[in-house]
């Protein structure tokens, strides 16, 4: 594998093979998945970080009390039954027989009531959601209570979510890790081990099927349903290099690419061997993300300036580039969702260069550089960062982009540091639809200042809208308050929405099953051949 990360775009499928040849495979195993993922994995905390990479390995490893199916309904998943009192303050939960960890013993109620707690410290619905919160009660082994001090919807759809941060369950020992500090302990209940010992960063990380998972007897939707696991092995195959991937798959010797580049998937589309599956229907969003801490972005002016200054076609085009993969779509929330709406966006991301400039003197910006974050190695996001920087100074701003890998931008994006001493002023990013269909989940729109997530936001109005939101149960008004948020987010912005897109996976077609959802998960994959 050395010599594989050293292969360059000219790589053959010859060399491939034999890169990918030499790897010995484990006594004993029967079937072996070769996966290229989004990125390498070099942070394992799926409560640290909403990382998708990470998220991906949580849901190898760890499983969720409940679980959003391909409806966007929320389904029982560890939990067997449920009861809501009859004044909709206290949530009975009864975990299903069968449940243990990777260790062999039980999961347990406090396993769970720890884990919640821990995961609702760094997750924005999770915060929300507690703040409703009077109670986590342990009633025996496999029984808690949350009991509320008044009512919300927020509970089962917080404790359902389908991506970043997702409520992972972890055995108590280990959720009781501070939310600030990564676990070190990777023991799960999920359908998957980890191979702690053949975790090897830059080069691959394994899973082995547990044998004691005990499926739902439901048929597998989305993140919901019987996980049930048809391979032995998974191996994610670390390939920085898009162009070698391709061979590889190509060649037979990797059975599926996670991500693969758009300006690439014509070379796919004409091997009879391989398929394209969109595996996630309701597409992304990209992001422009503001330290909101760190001068000139502390001034909500500026950051409208960039608002101004930006516009979705350019960034679409450069990244994805064929307009059937993407969406210009001015909306907060992803257009054809409940909350798609328009409103307030008159004048906005239509690179208005003298108008971003106007207000960058009114707001009086001083030059100050700003340090943006440049991920190289992930092709859907390779070319933000230089299209932000093009458009940002055409506007007046003056641009450090500094280049790092997406796994150093990830620990680099939590530190509060002054930019010029190793801080950040700005990065872009990616959220999957389902992430970002209201104001509740949307993590990027969380203003609750020292608990909001990396770019730490803080605006009373925009957390009264998501207080509203959390309360209200009329969906006509839930749309309302969904509007009034996005009108706030341009004048105080969190962010800066830069249109949808959508890709597909490649397999083999030896590679079958695949479960469409909105993180990638592999139950349900068979591999019947090379």
């Amino acid at each position: 594998m050395r010599f594989l990360r050293r292969c360059s775009a000219a790589c053959v499928a010859v060399s491939v093979m034999w890169c990918l040849a030499g790897a010995p495979q484990p006594a004993g195993a029967q079937t072996v998945l070769k996966v290229v993922m989004h990125s390498d994995l070099k942070i394992v905390d799926p409560i640290w970080t909403t990382a998708y990479i990470v998220r991906n390995h949580g849901y190898m490893v760890y499983d969720t009390l409940f679980a959003t199916d391909a409806k966007g309904e929320i389904k029982p998943q560890m939990v067997g039954k449920y009861d809501i009192s009859a004044d909709k303050l206290t949530y009975t939960m009864t975990l299903r027989d069968g449940l243990v960890w990777h260790d062999g013993k039980p999961v347990t109620a406090e396993d769970c009531v720890a884990s919640i707690k821990r995961w609702a410290q760094k997750d924005t619905m999770g915060q929300k959601m507690m703040s409703f919160v009077k109670d986590l009660v342990v009633v025996d082994a496999k029984t808690f209570k949350i009991v509320l001090k008044e009512q919300t919807g927020l509970v089962l759809p917080a404790l359902g979510k389908p991506s970043s941060n997702v409520p992972f369950m972890m055995p108590k020992r280990v959720a009781d890790t501070p939310a600030s500090e990564q676990i070190s302990d990777f023991t799960g209940s999920g359908p998957f081990v980890f191979k702690k010992d053949e975790w090897k960063p830059g080069d691959k990380t394994v899973y082995v099927k547990f044998a004691q998972y005990k499926p739902r007897s439901e048929p597998a939707s989305a993140m919901a349903g019987g996980k049930v696991v048809k391979v032995d092995r998974v191996e994610w195959r670390a390939i920085s290099d898009h162009q070698t991937a391709i061979n590889a798959l190509l060649a037979g010797e990797i059975d599926y690419i996670e991500s693969p580049p758009h300006d690439l998937l014509p070379v796919l589309k004409k091997d009879t061997n391989v398929t394209l599956v969109t595996s996630n229907p309701l597409g992304n969003q990209y992001a422009f993300r503001f330290n909101a801490l760190a001068k000139p972005f502390d001034n909500a002016k500026i950051r409208q300036a960039v608002m101004i200054a930006l516009n979705q076609k350019d960034f679409l085009d450069a990244v994805i580039g064929d307009p059937a993969y993407y969406k210009v779509c001015k909306a907060l929330f992803p257009c054809g969702s409940p909350n798609e709406s328009f409103k307030g966006m008159e004048g906005l991301l239509d690179s208005n260069v003298e108008k971003a400039k106007a207000l960058l003197k009114e707001a009086g910006y001083d030059g100050t550089p700003i340090v943006l974050m440049h991920s190289t190695d992930l092709a859907v996001l390779a070319n933000l960062a230089p299209v932000a920087k093009n458009l940002l100074e055409k506007a007046g701003f003056k641009v450090d982009m500094q280049s790092m890998d997406w796994q150093t931008l990830v620990a680099r994006r939590a530190k509060r540091d002054p930019p010029a001493q190793g801080g950040w002023h700005a990065f872009l990013t990616s959220w999957v639809a389902a992430d970002i269909l209201n104001p509740i989940g949307a993590g990027f729109i969380n203003a609750s200042c020292d608990t909001a997530m990396f770019g730490w936001p803080c605006d009373k109005e925009l957390e009264s809208l998501r207080d509203q939101y959390a309360r209200e149960t009329n969906p006509a008004r839930l749309k309302q308050i969904a509007e009034a948020v996005q009108v706030r987010e341009t004048q105080y912005p969190t962010h800066v929405w830069l249109g949808q897109w959508y890709g597909p996976v490649a397999t083999r077609k030896s590679v079958a099953g695949l479960i469409p959802a909105p993180a990638t998960v592999f139950w349900g994959i068979e591999k019947t051949g090379r």
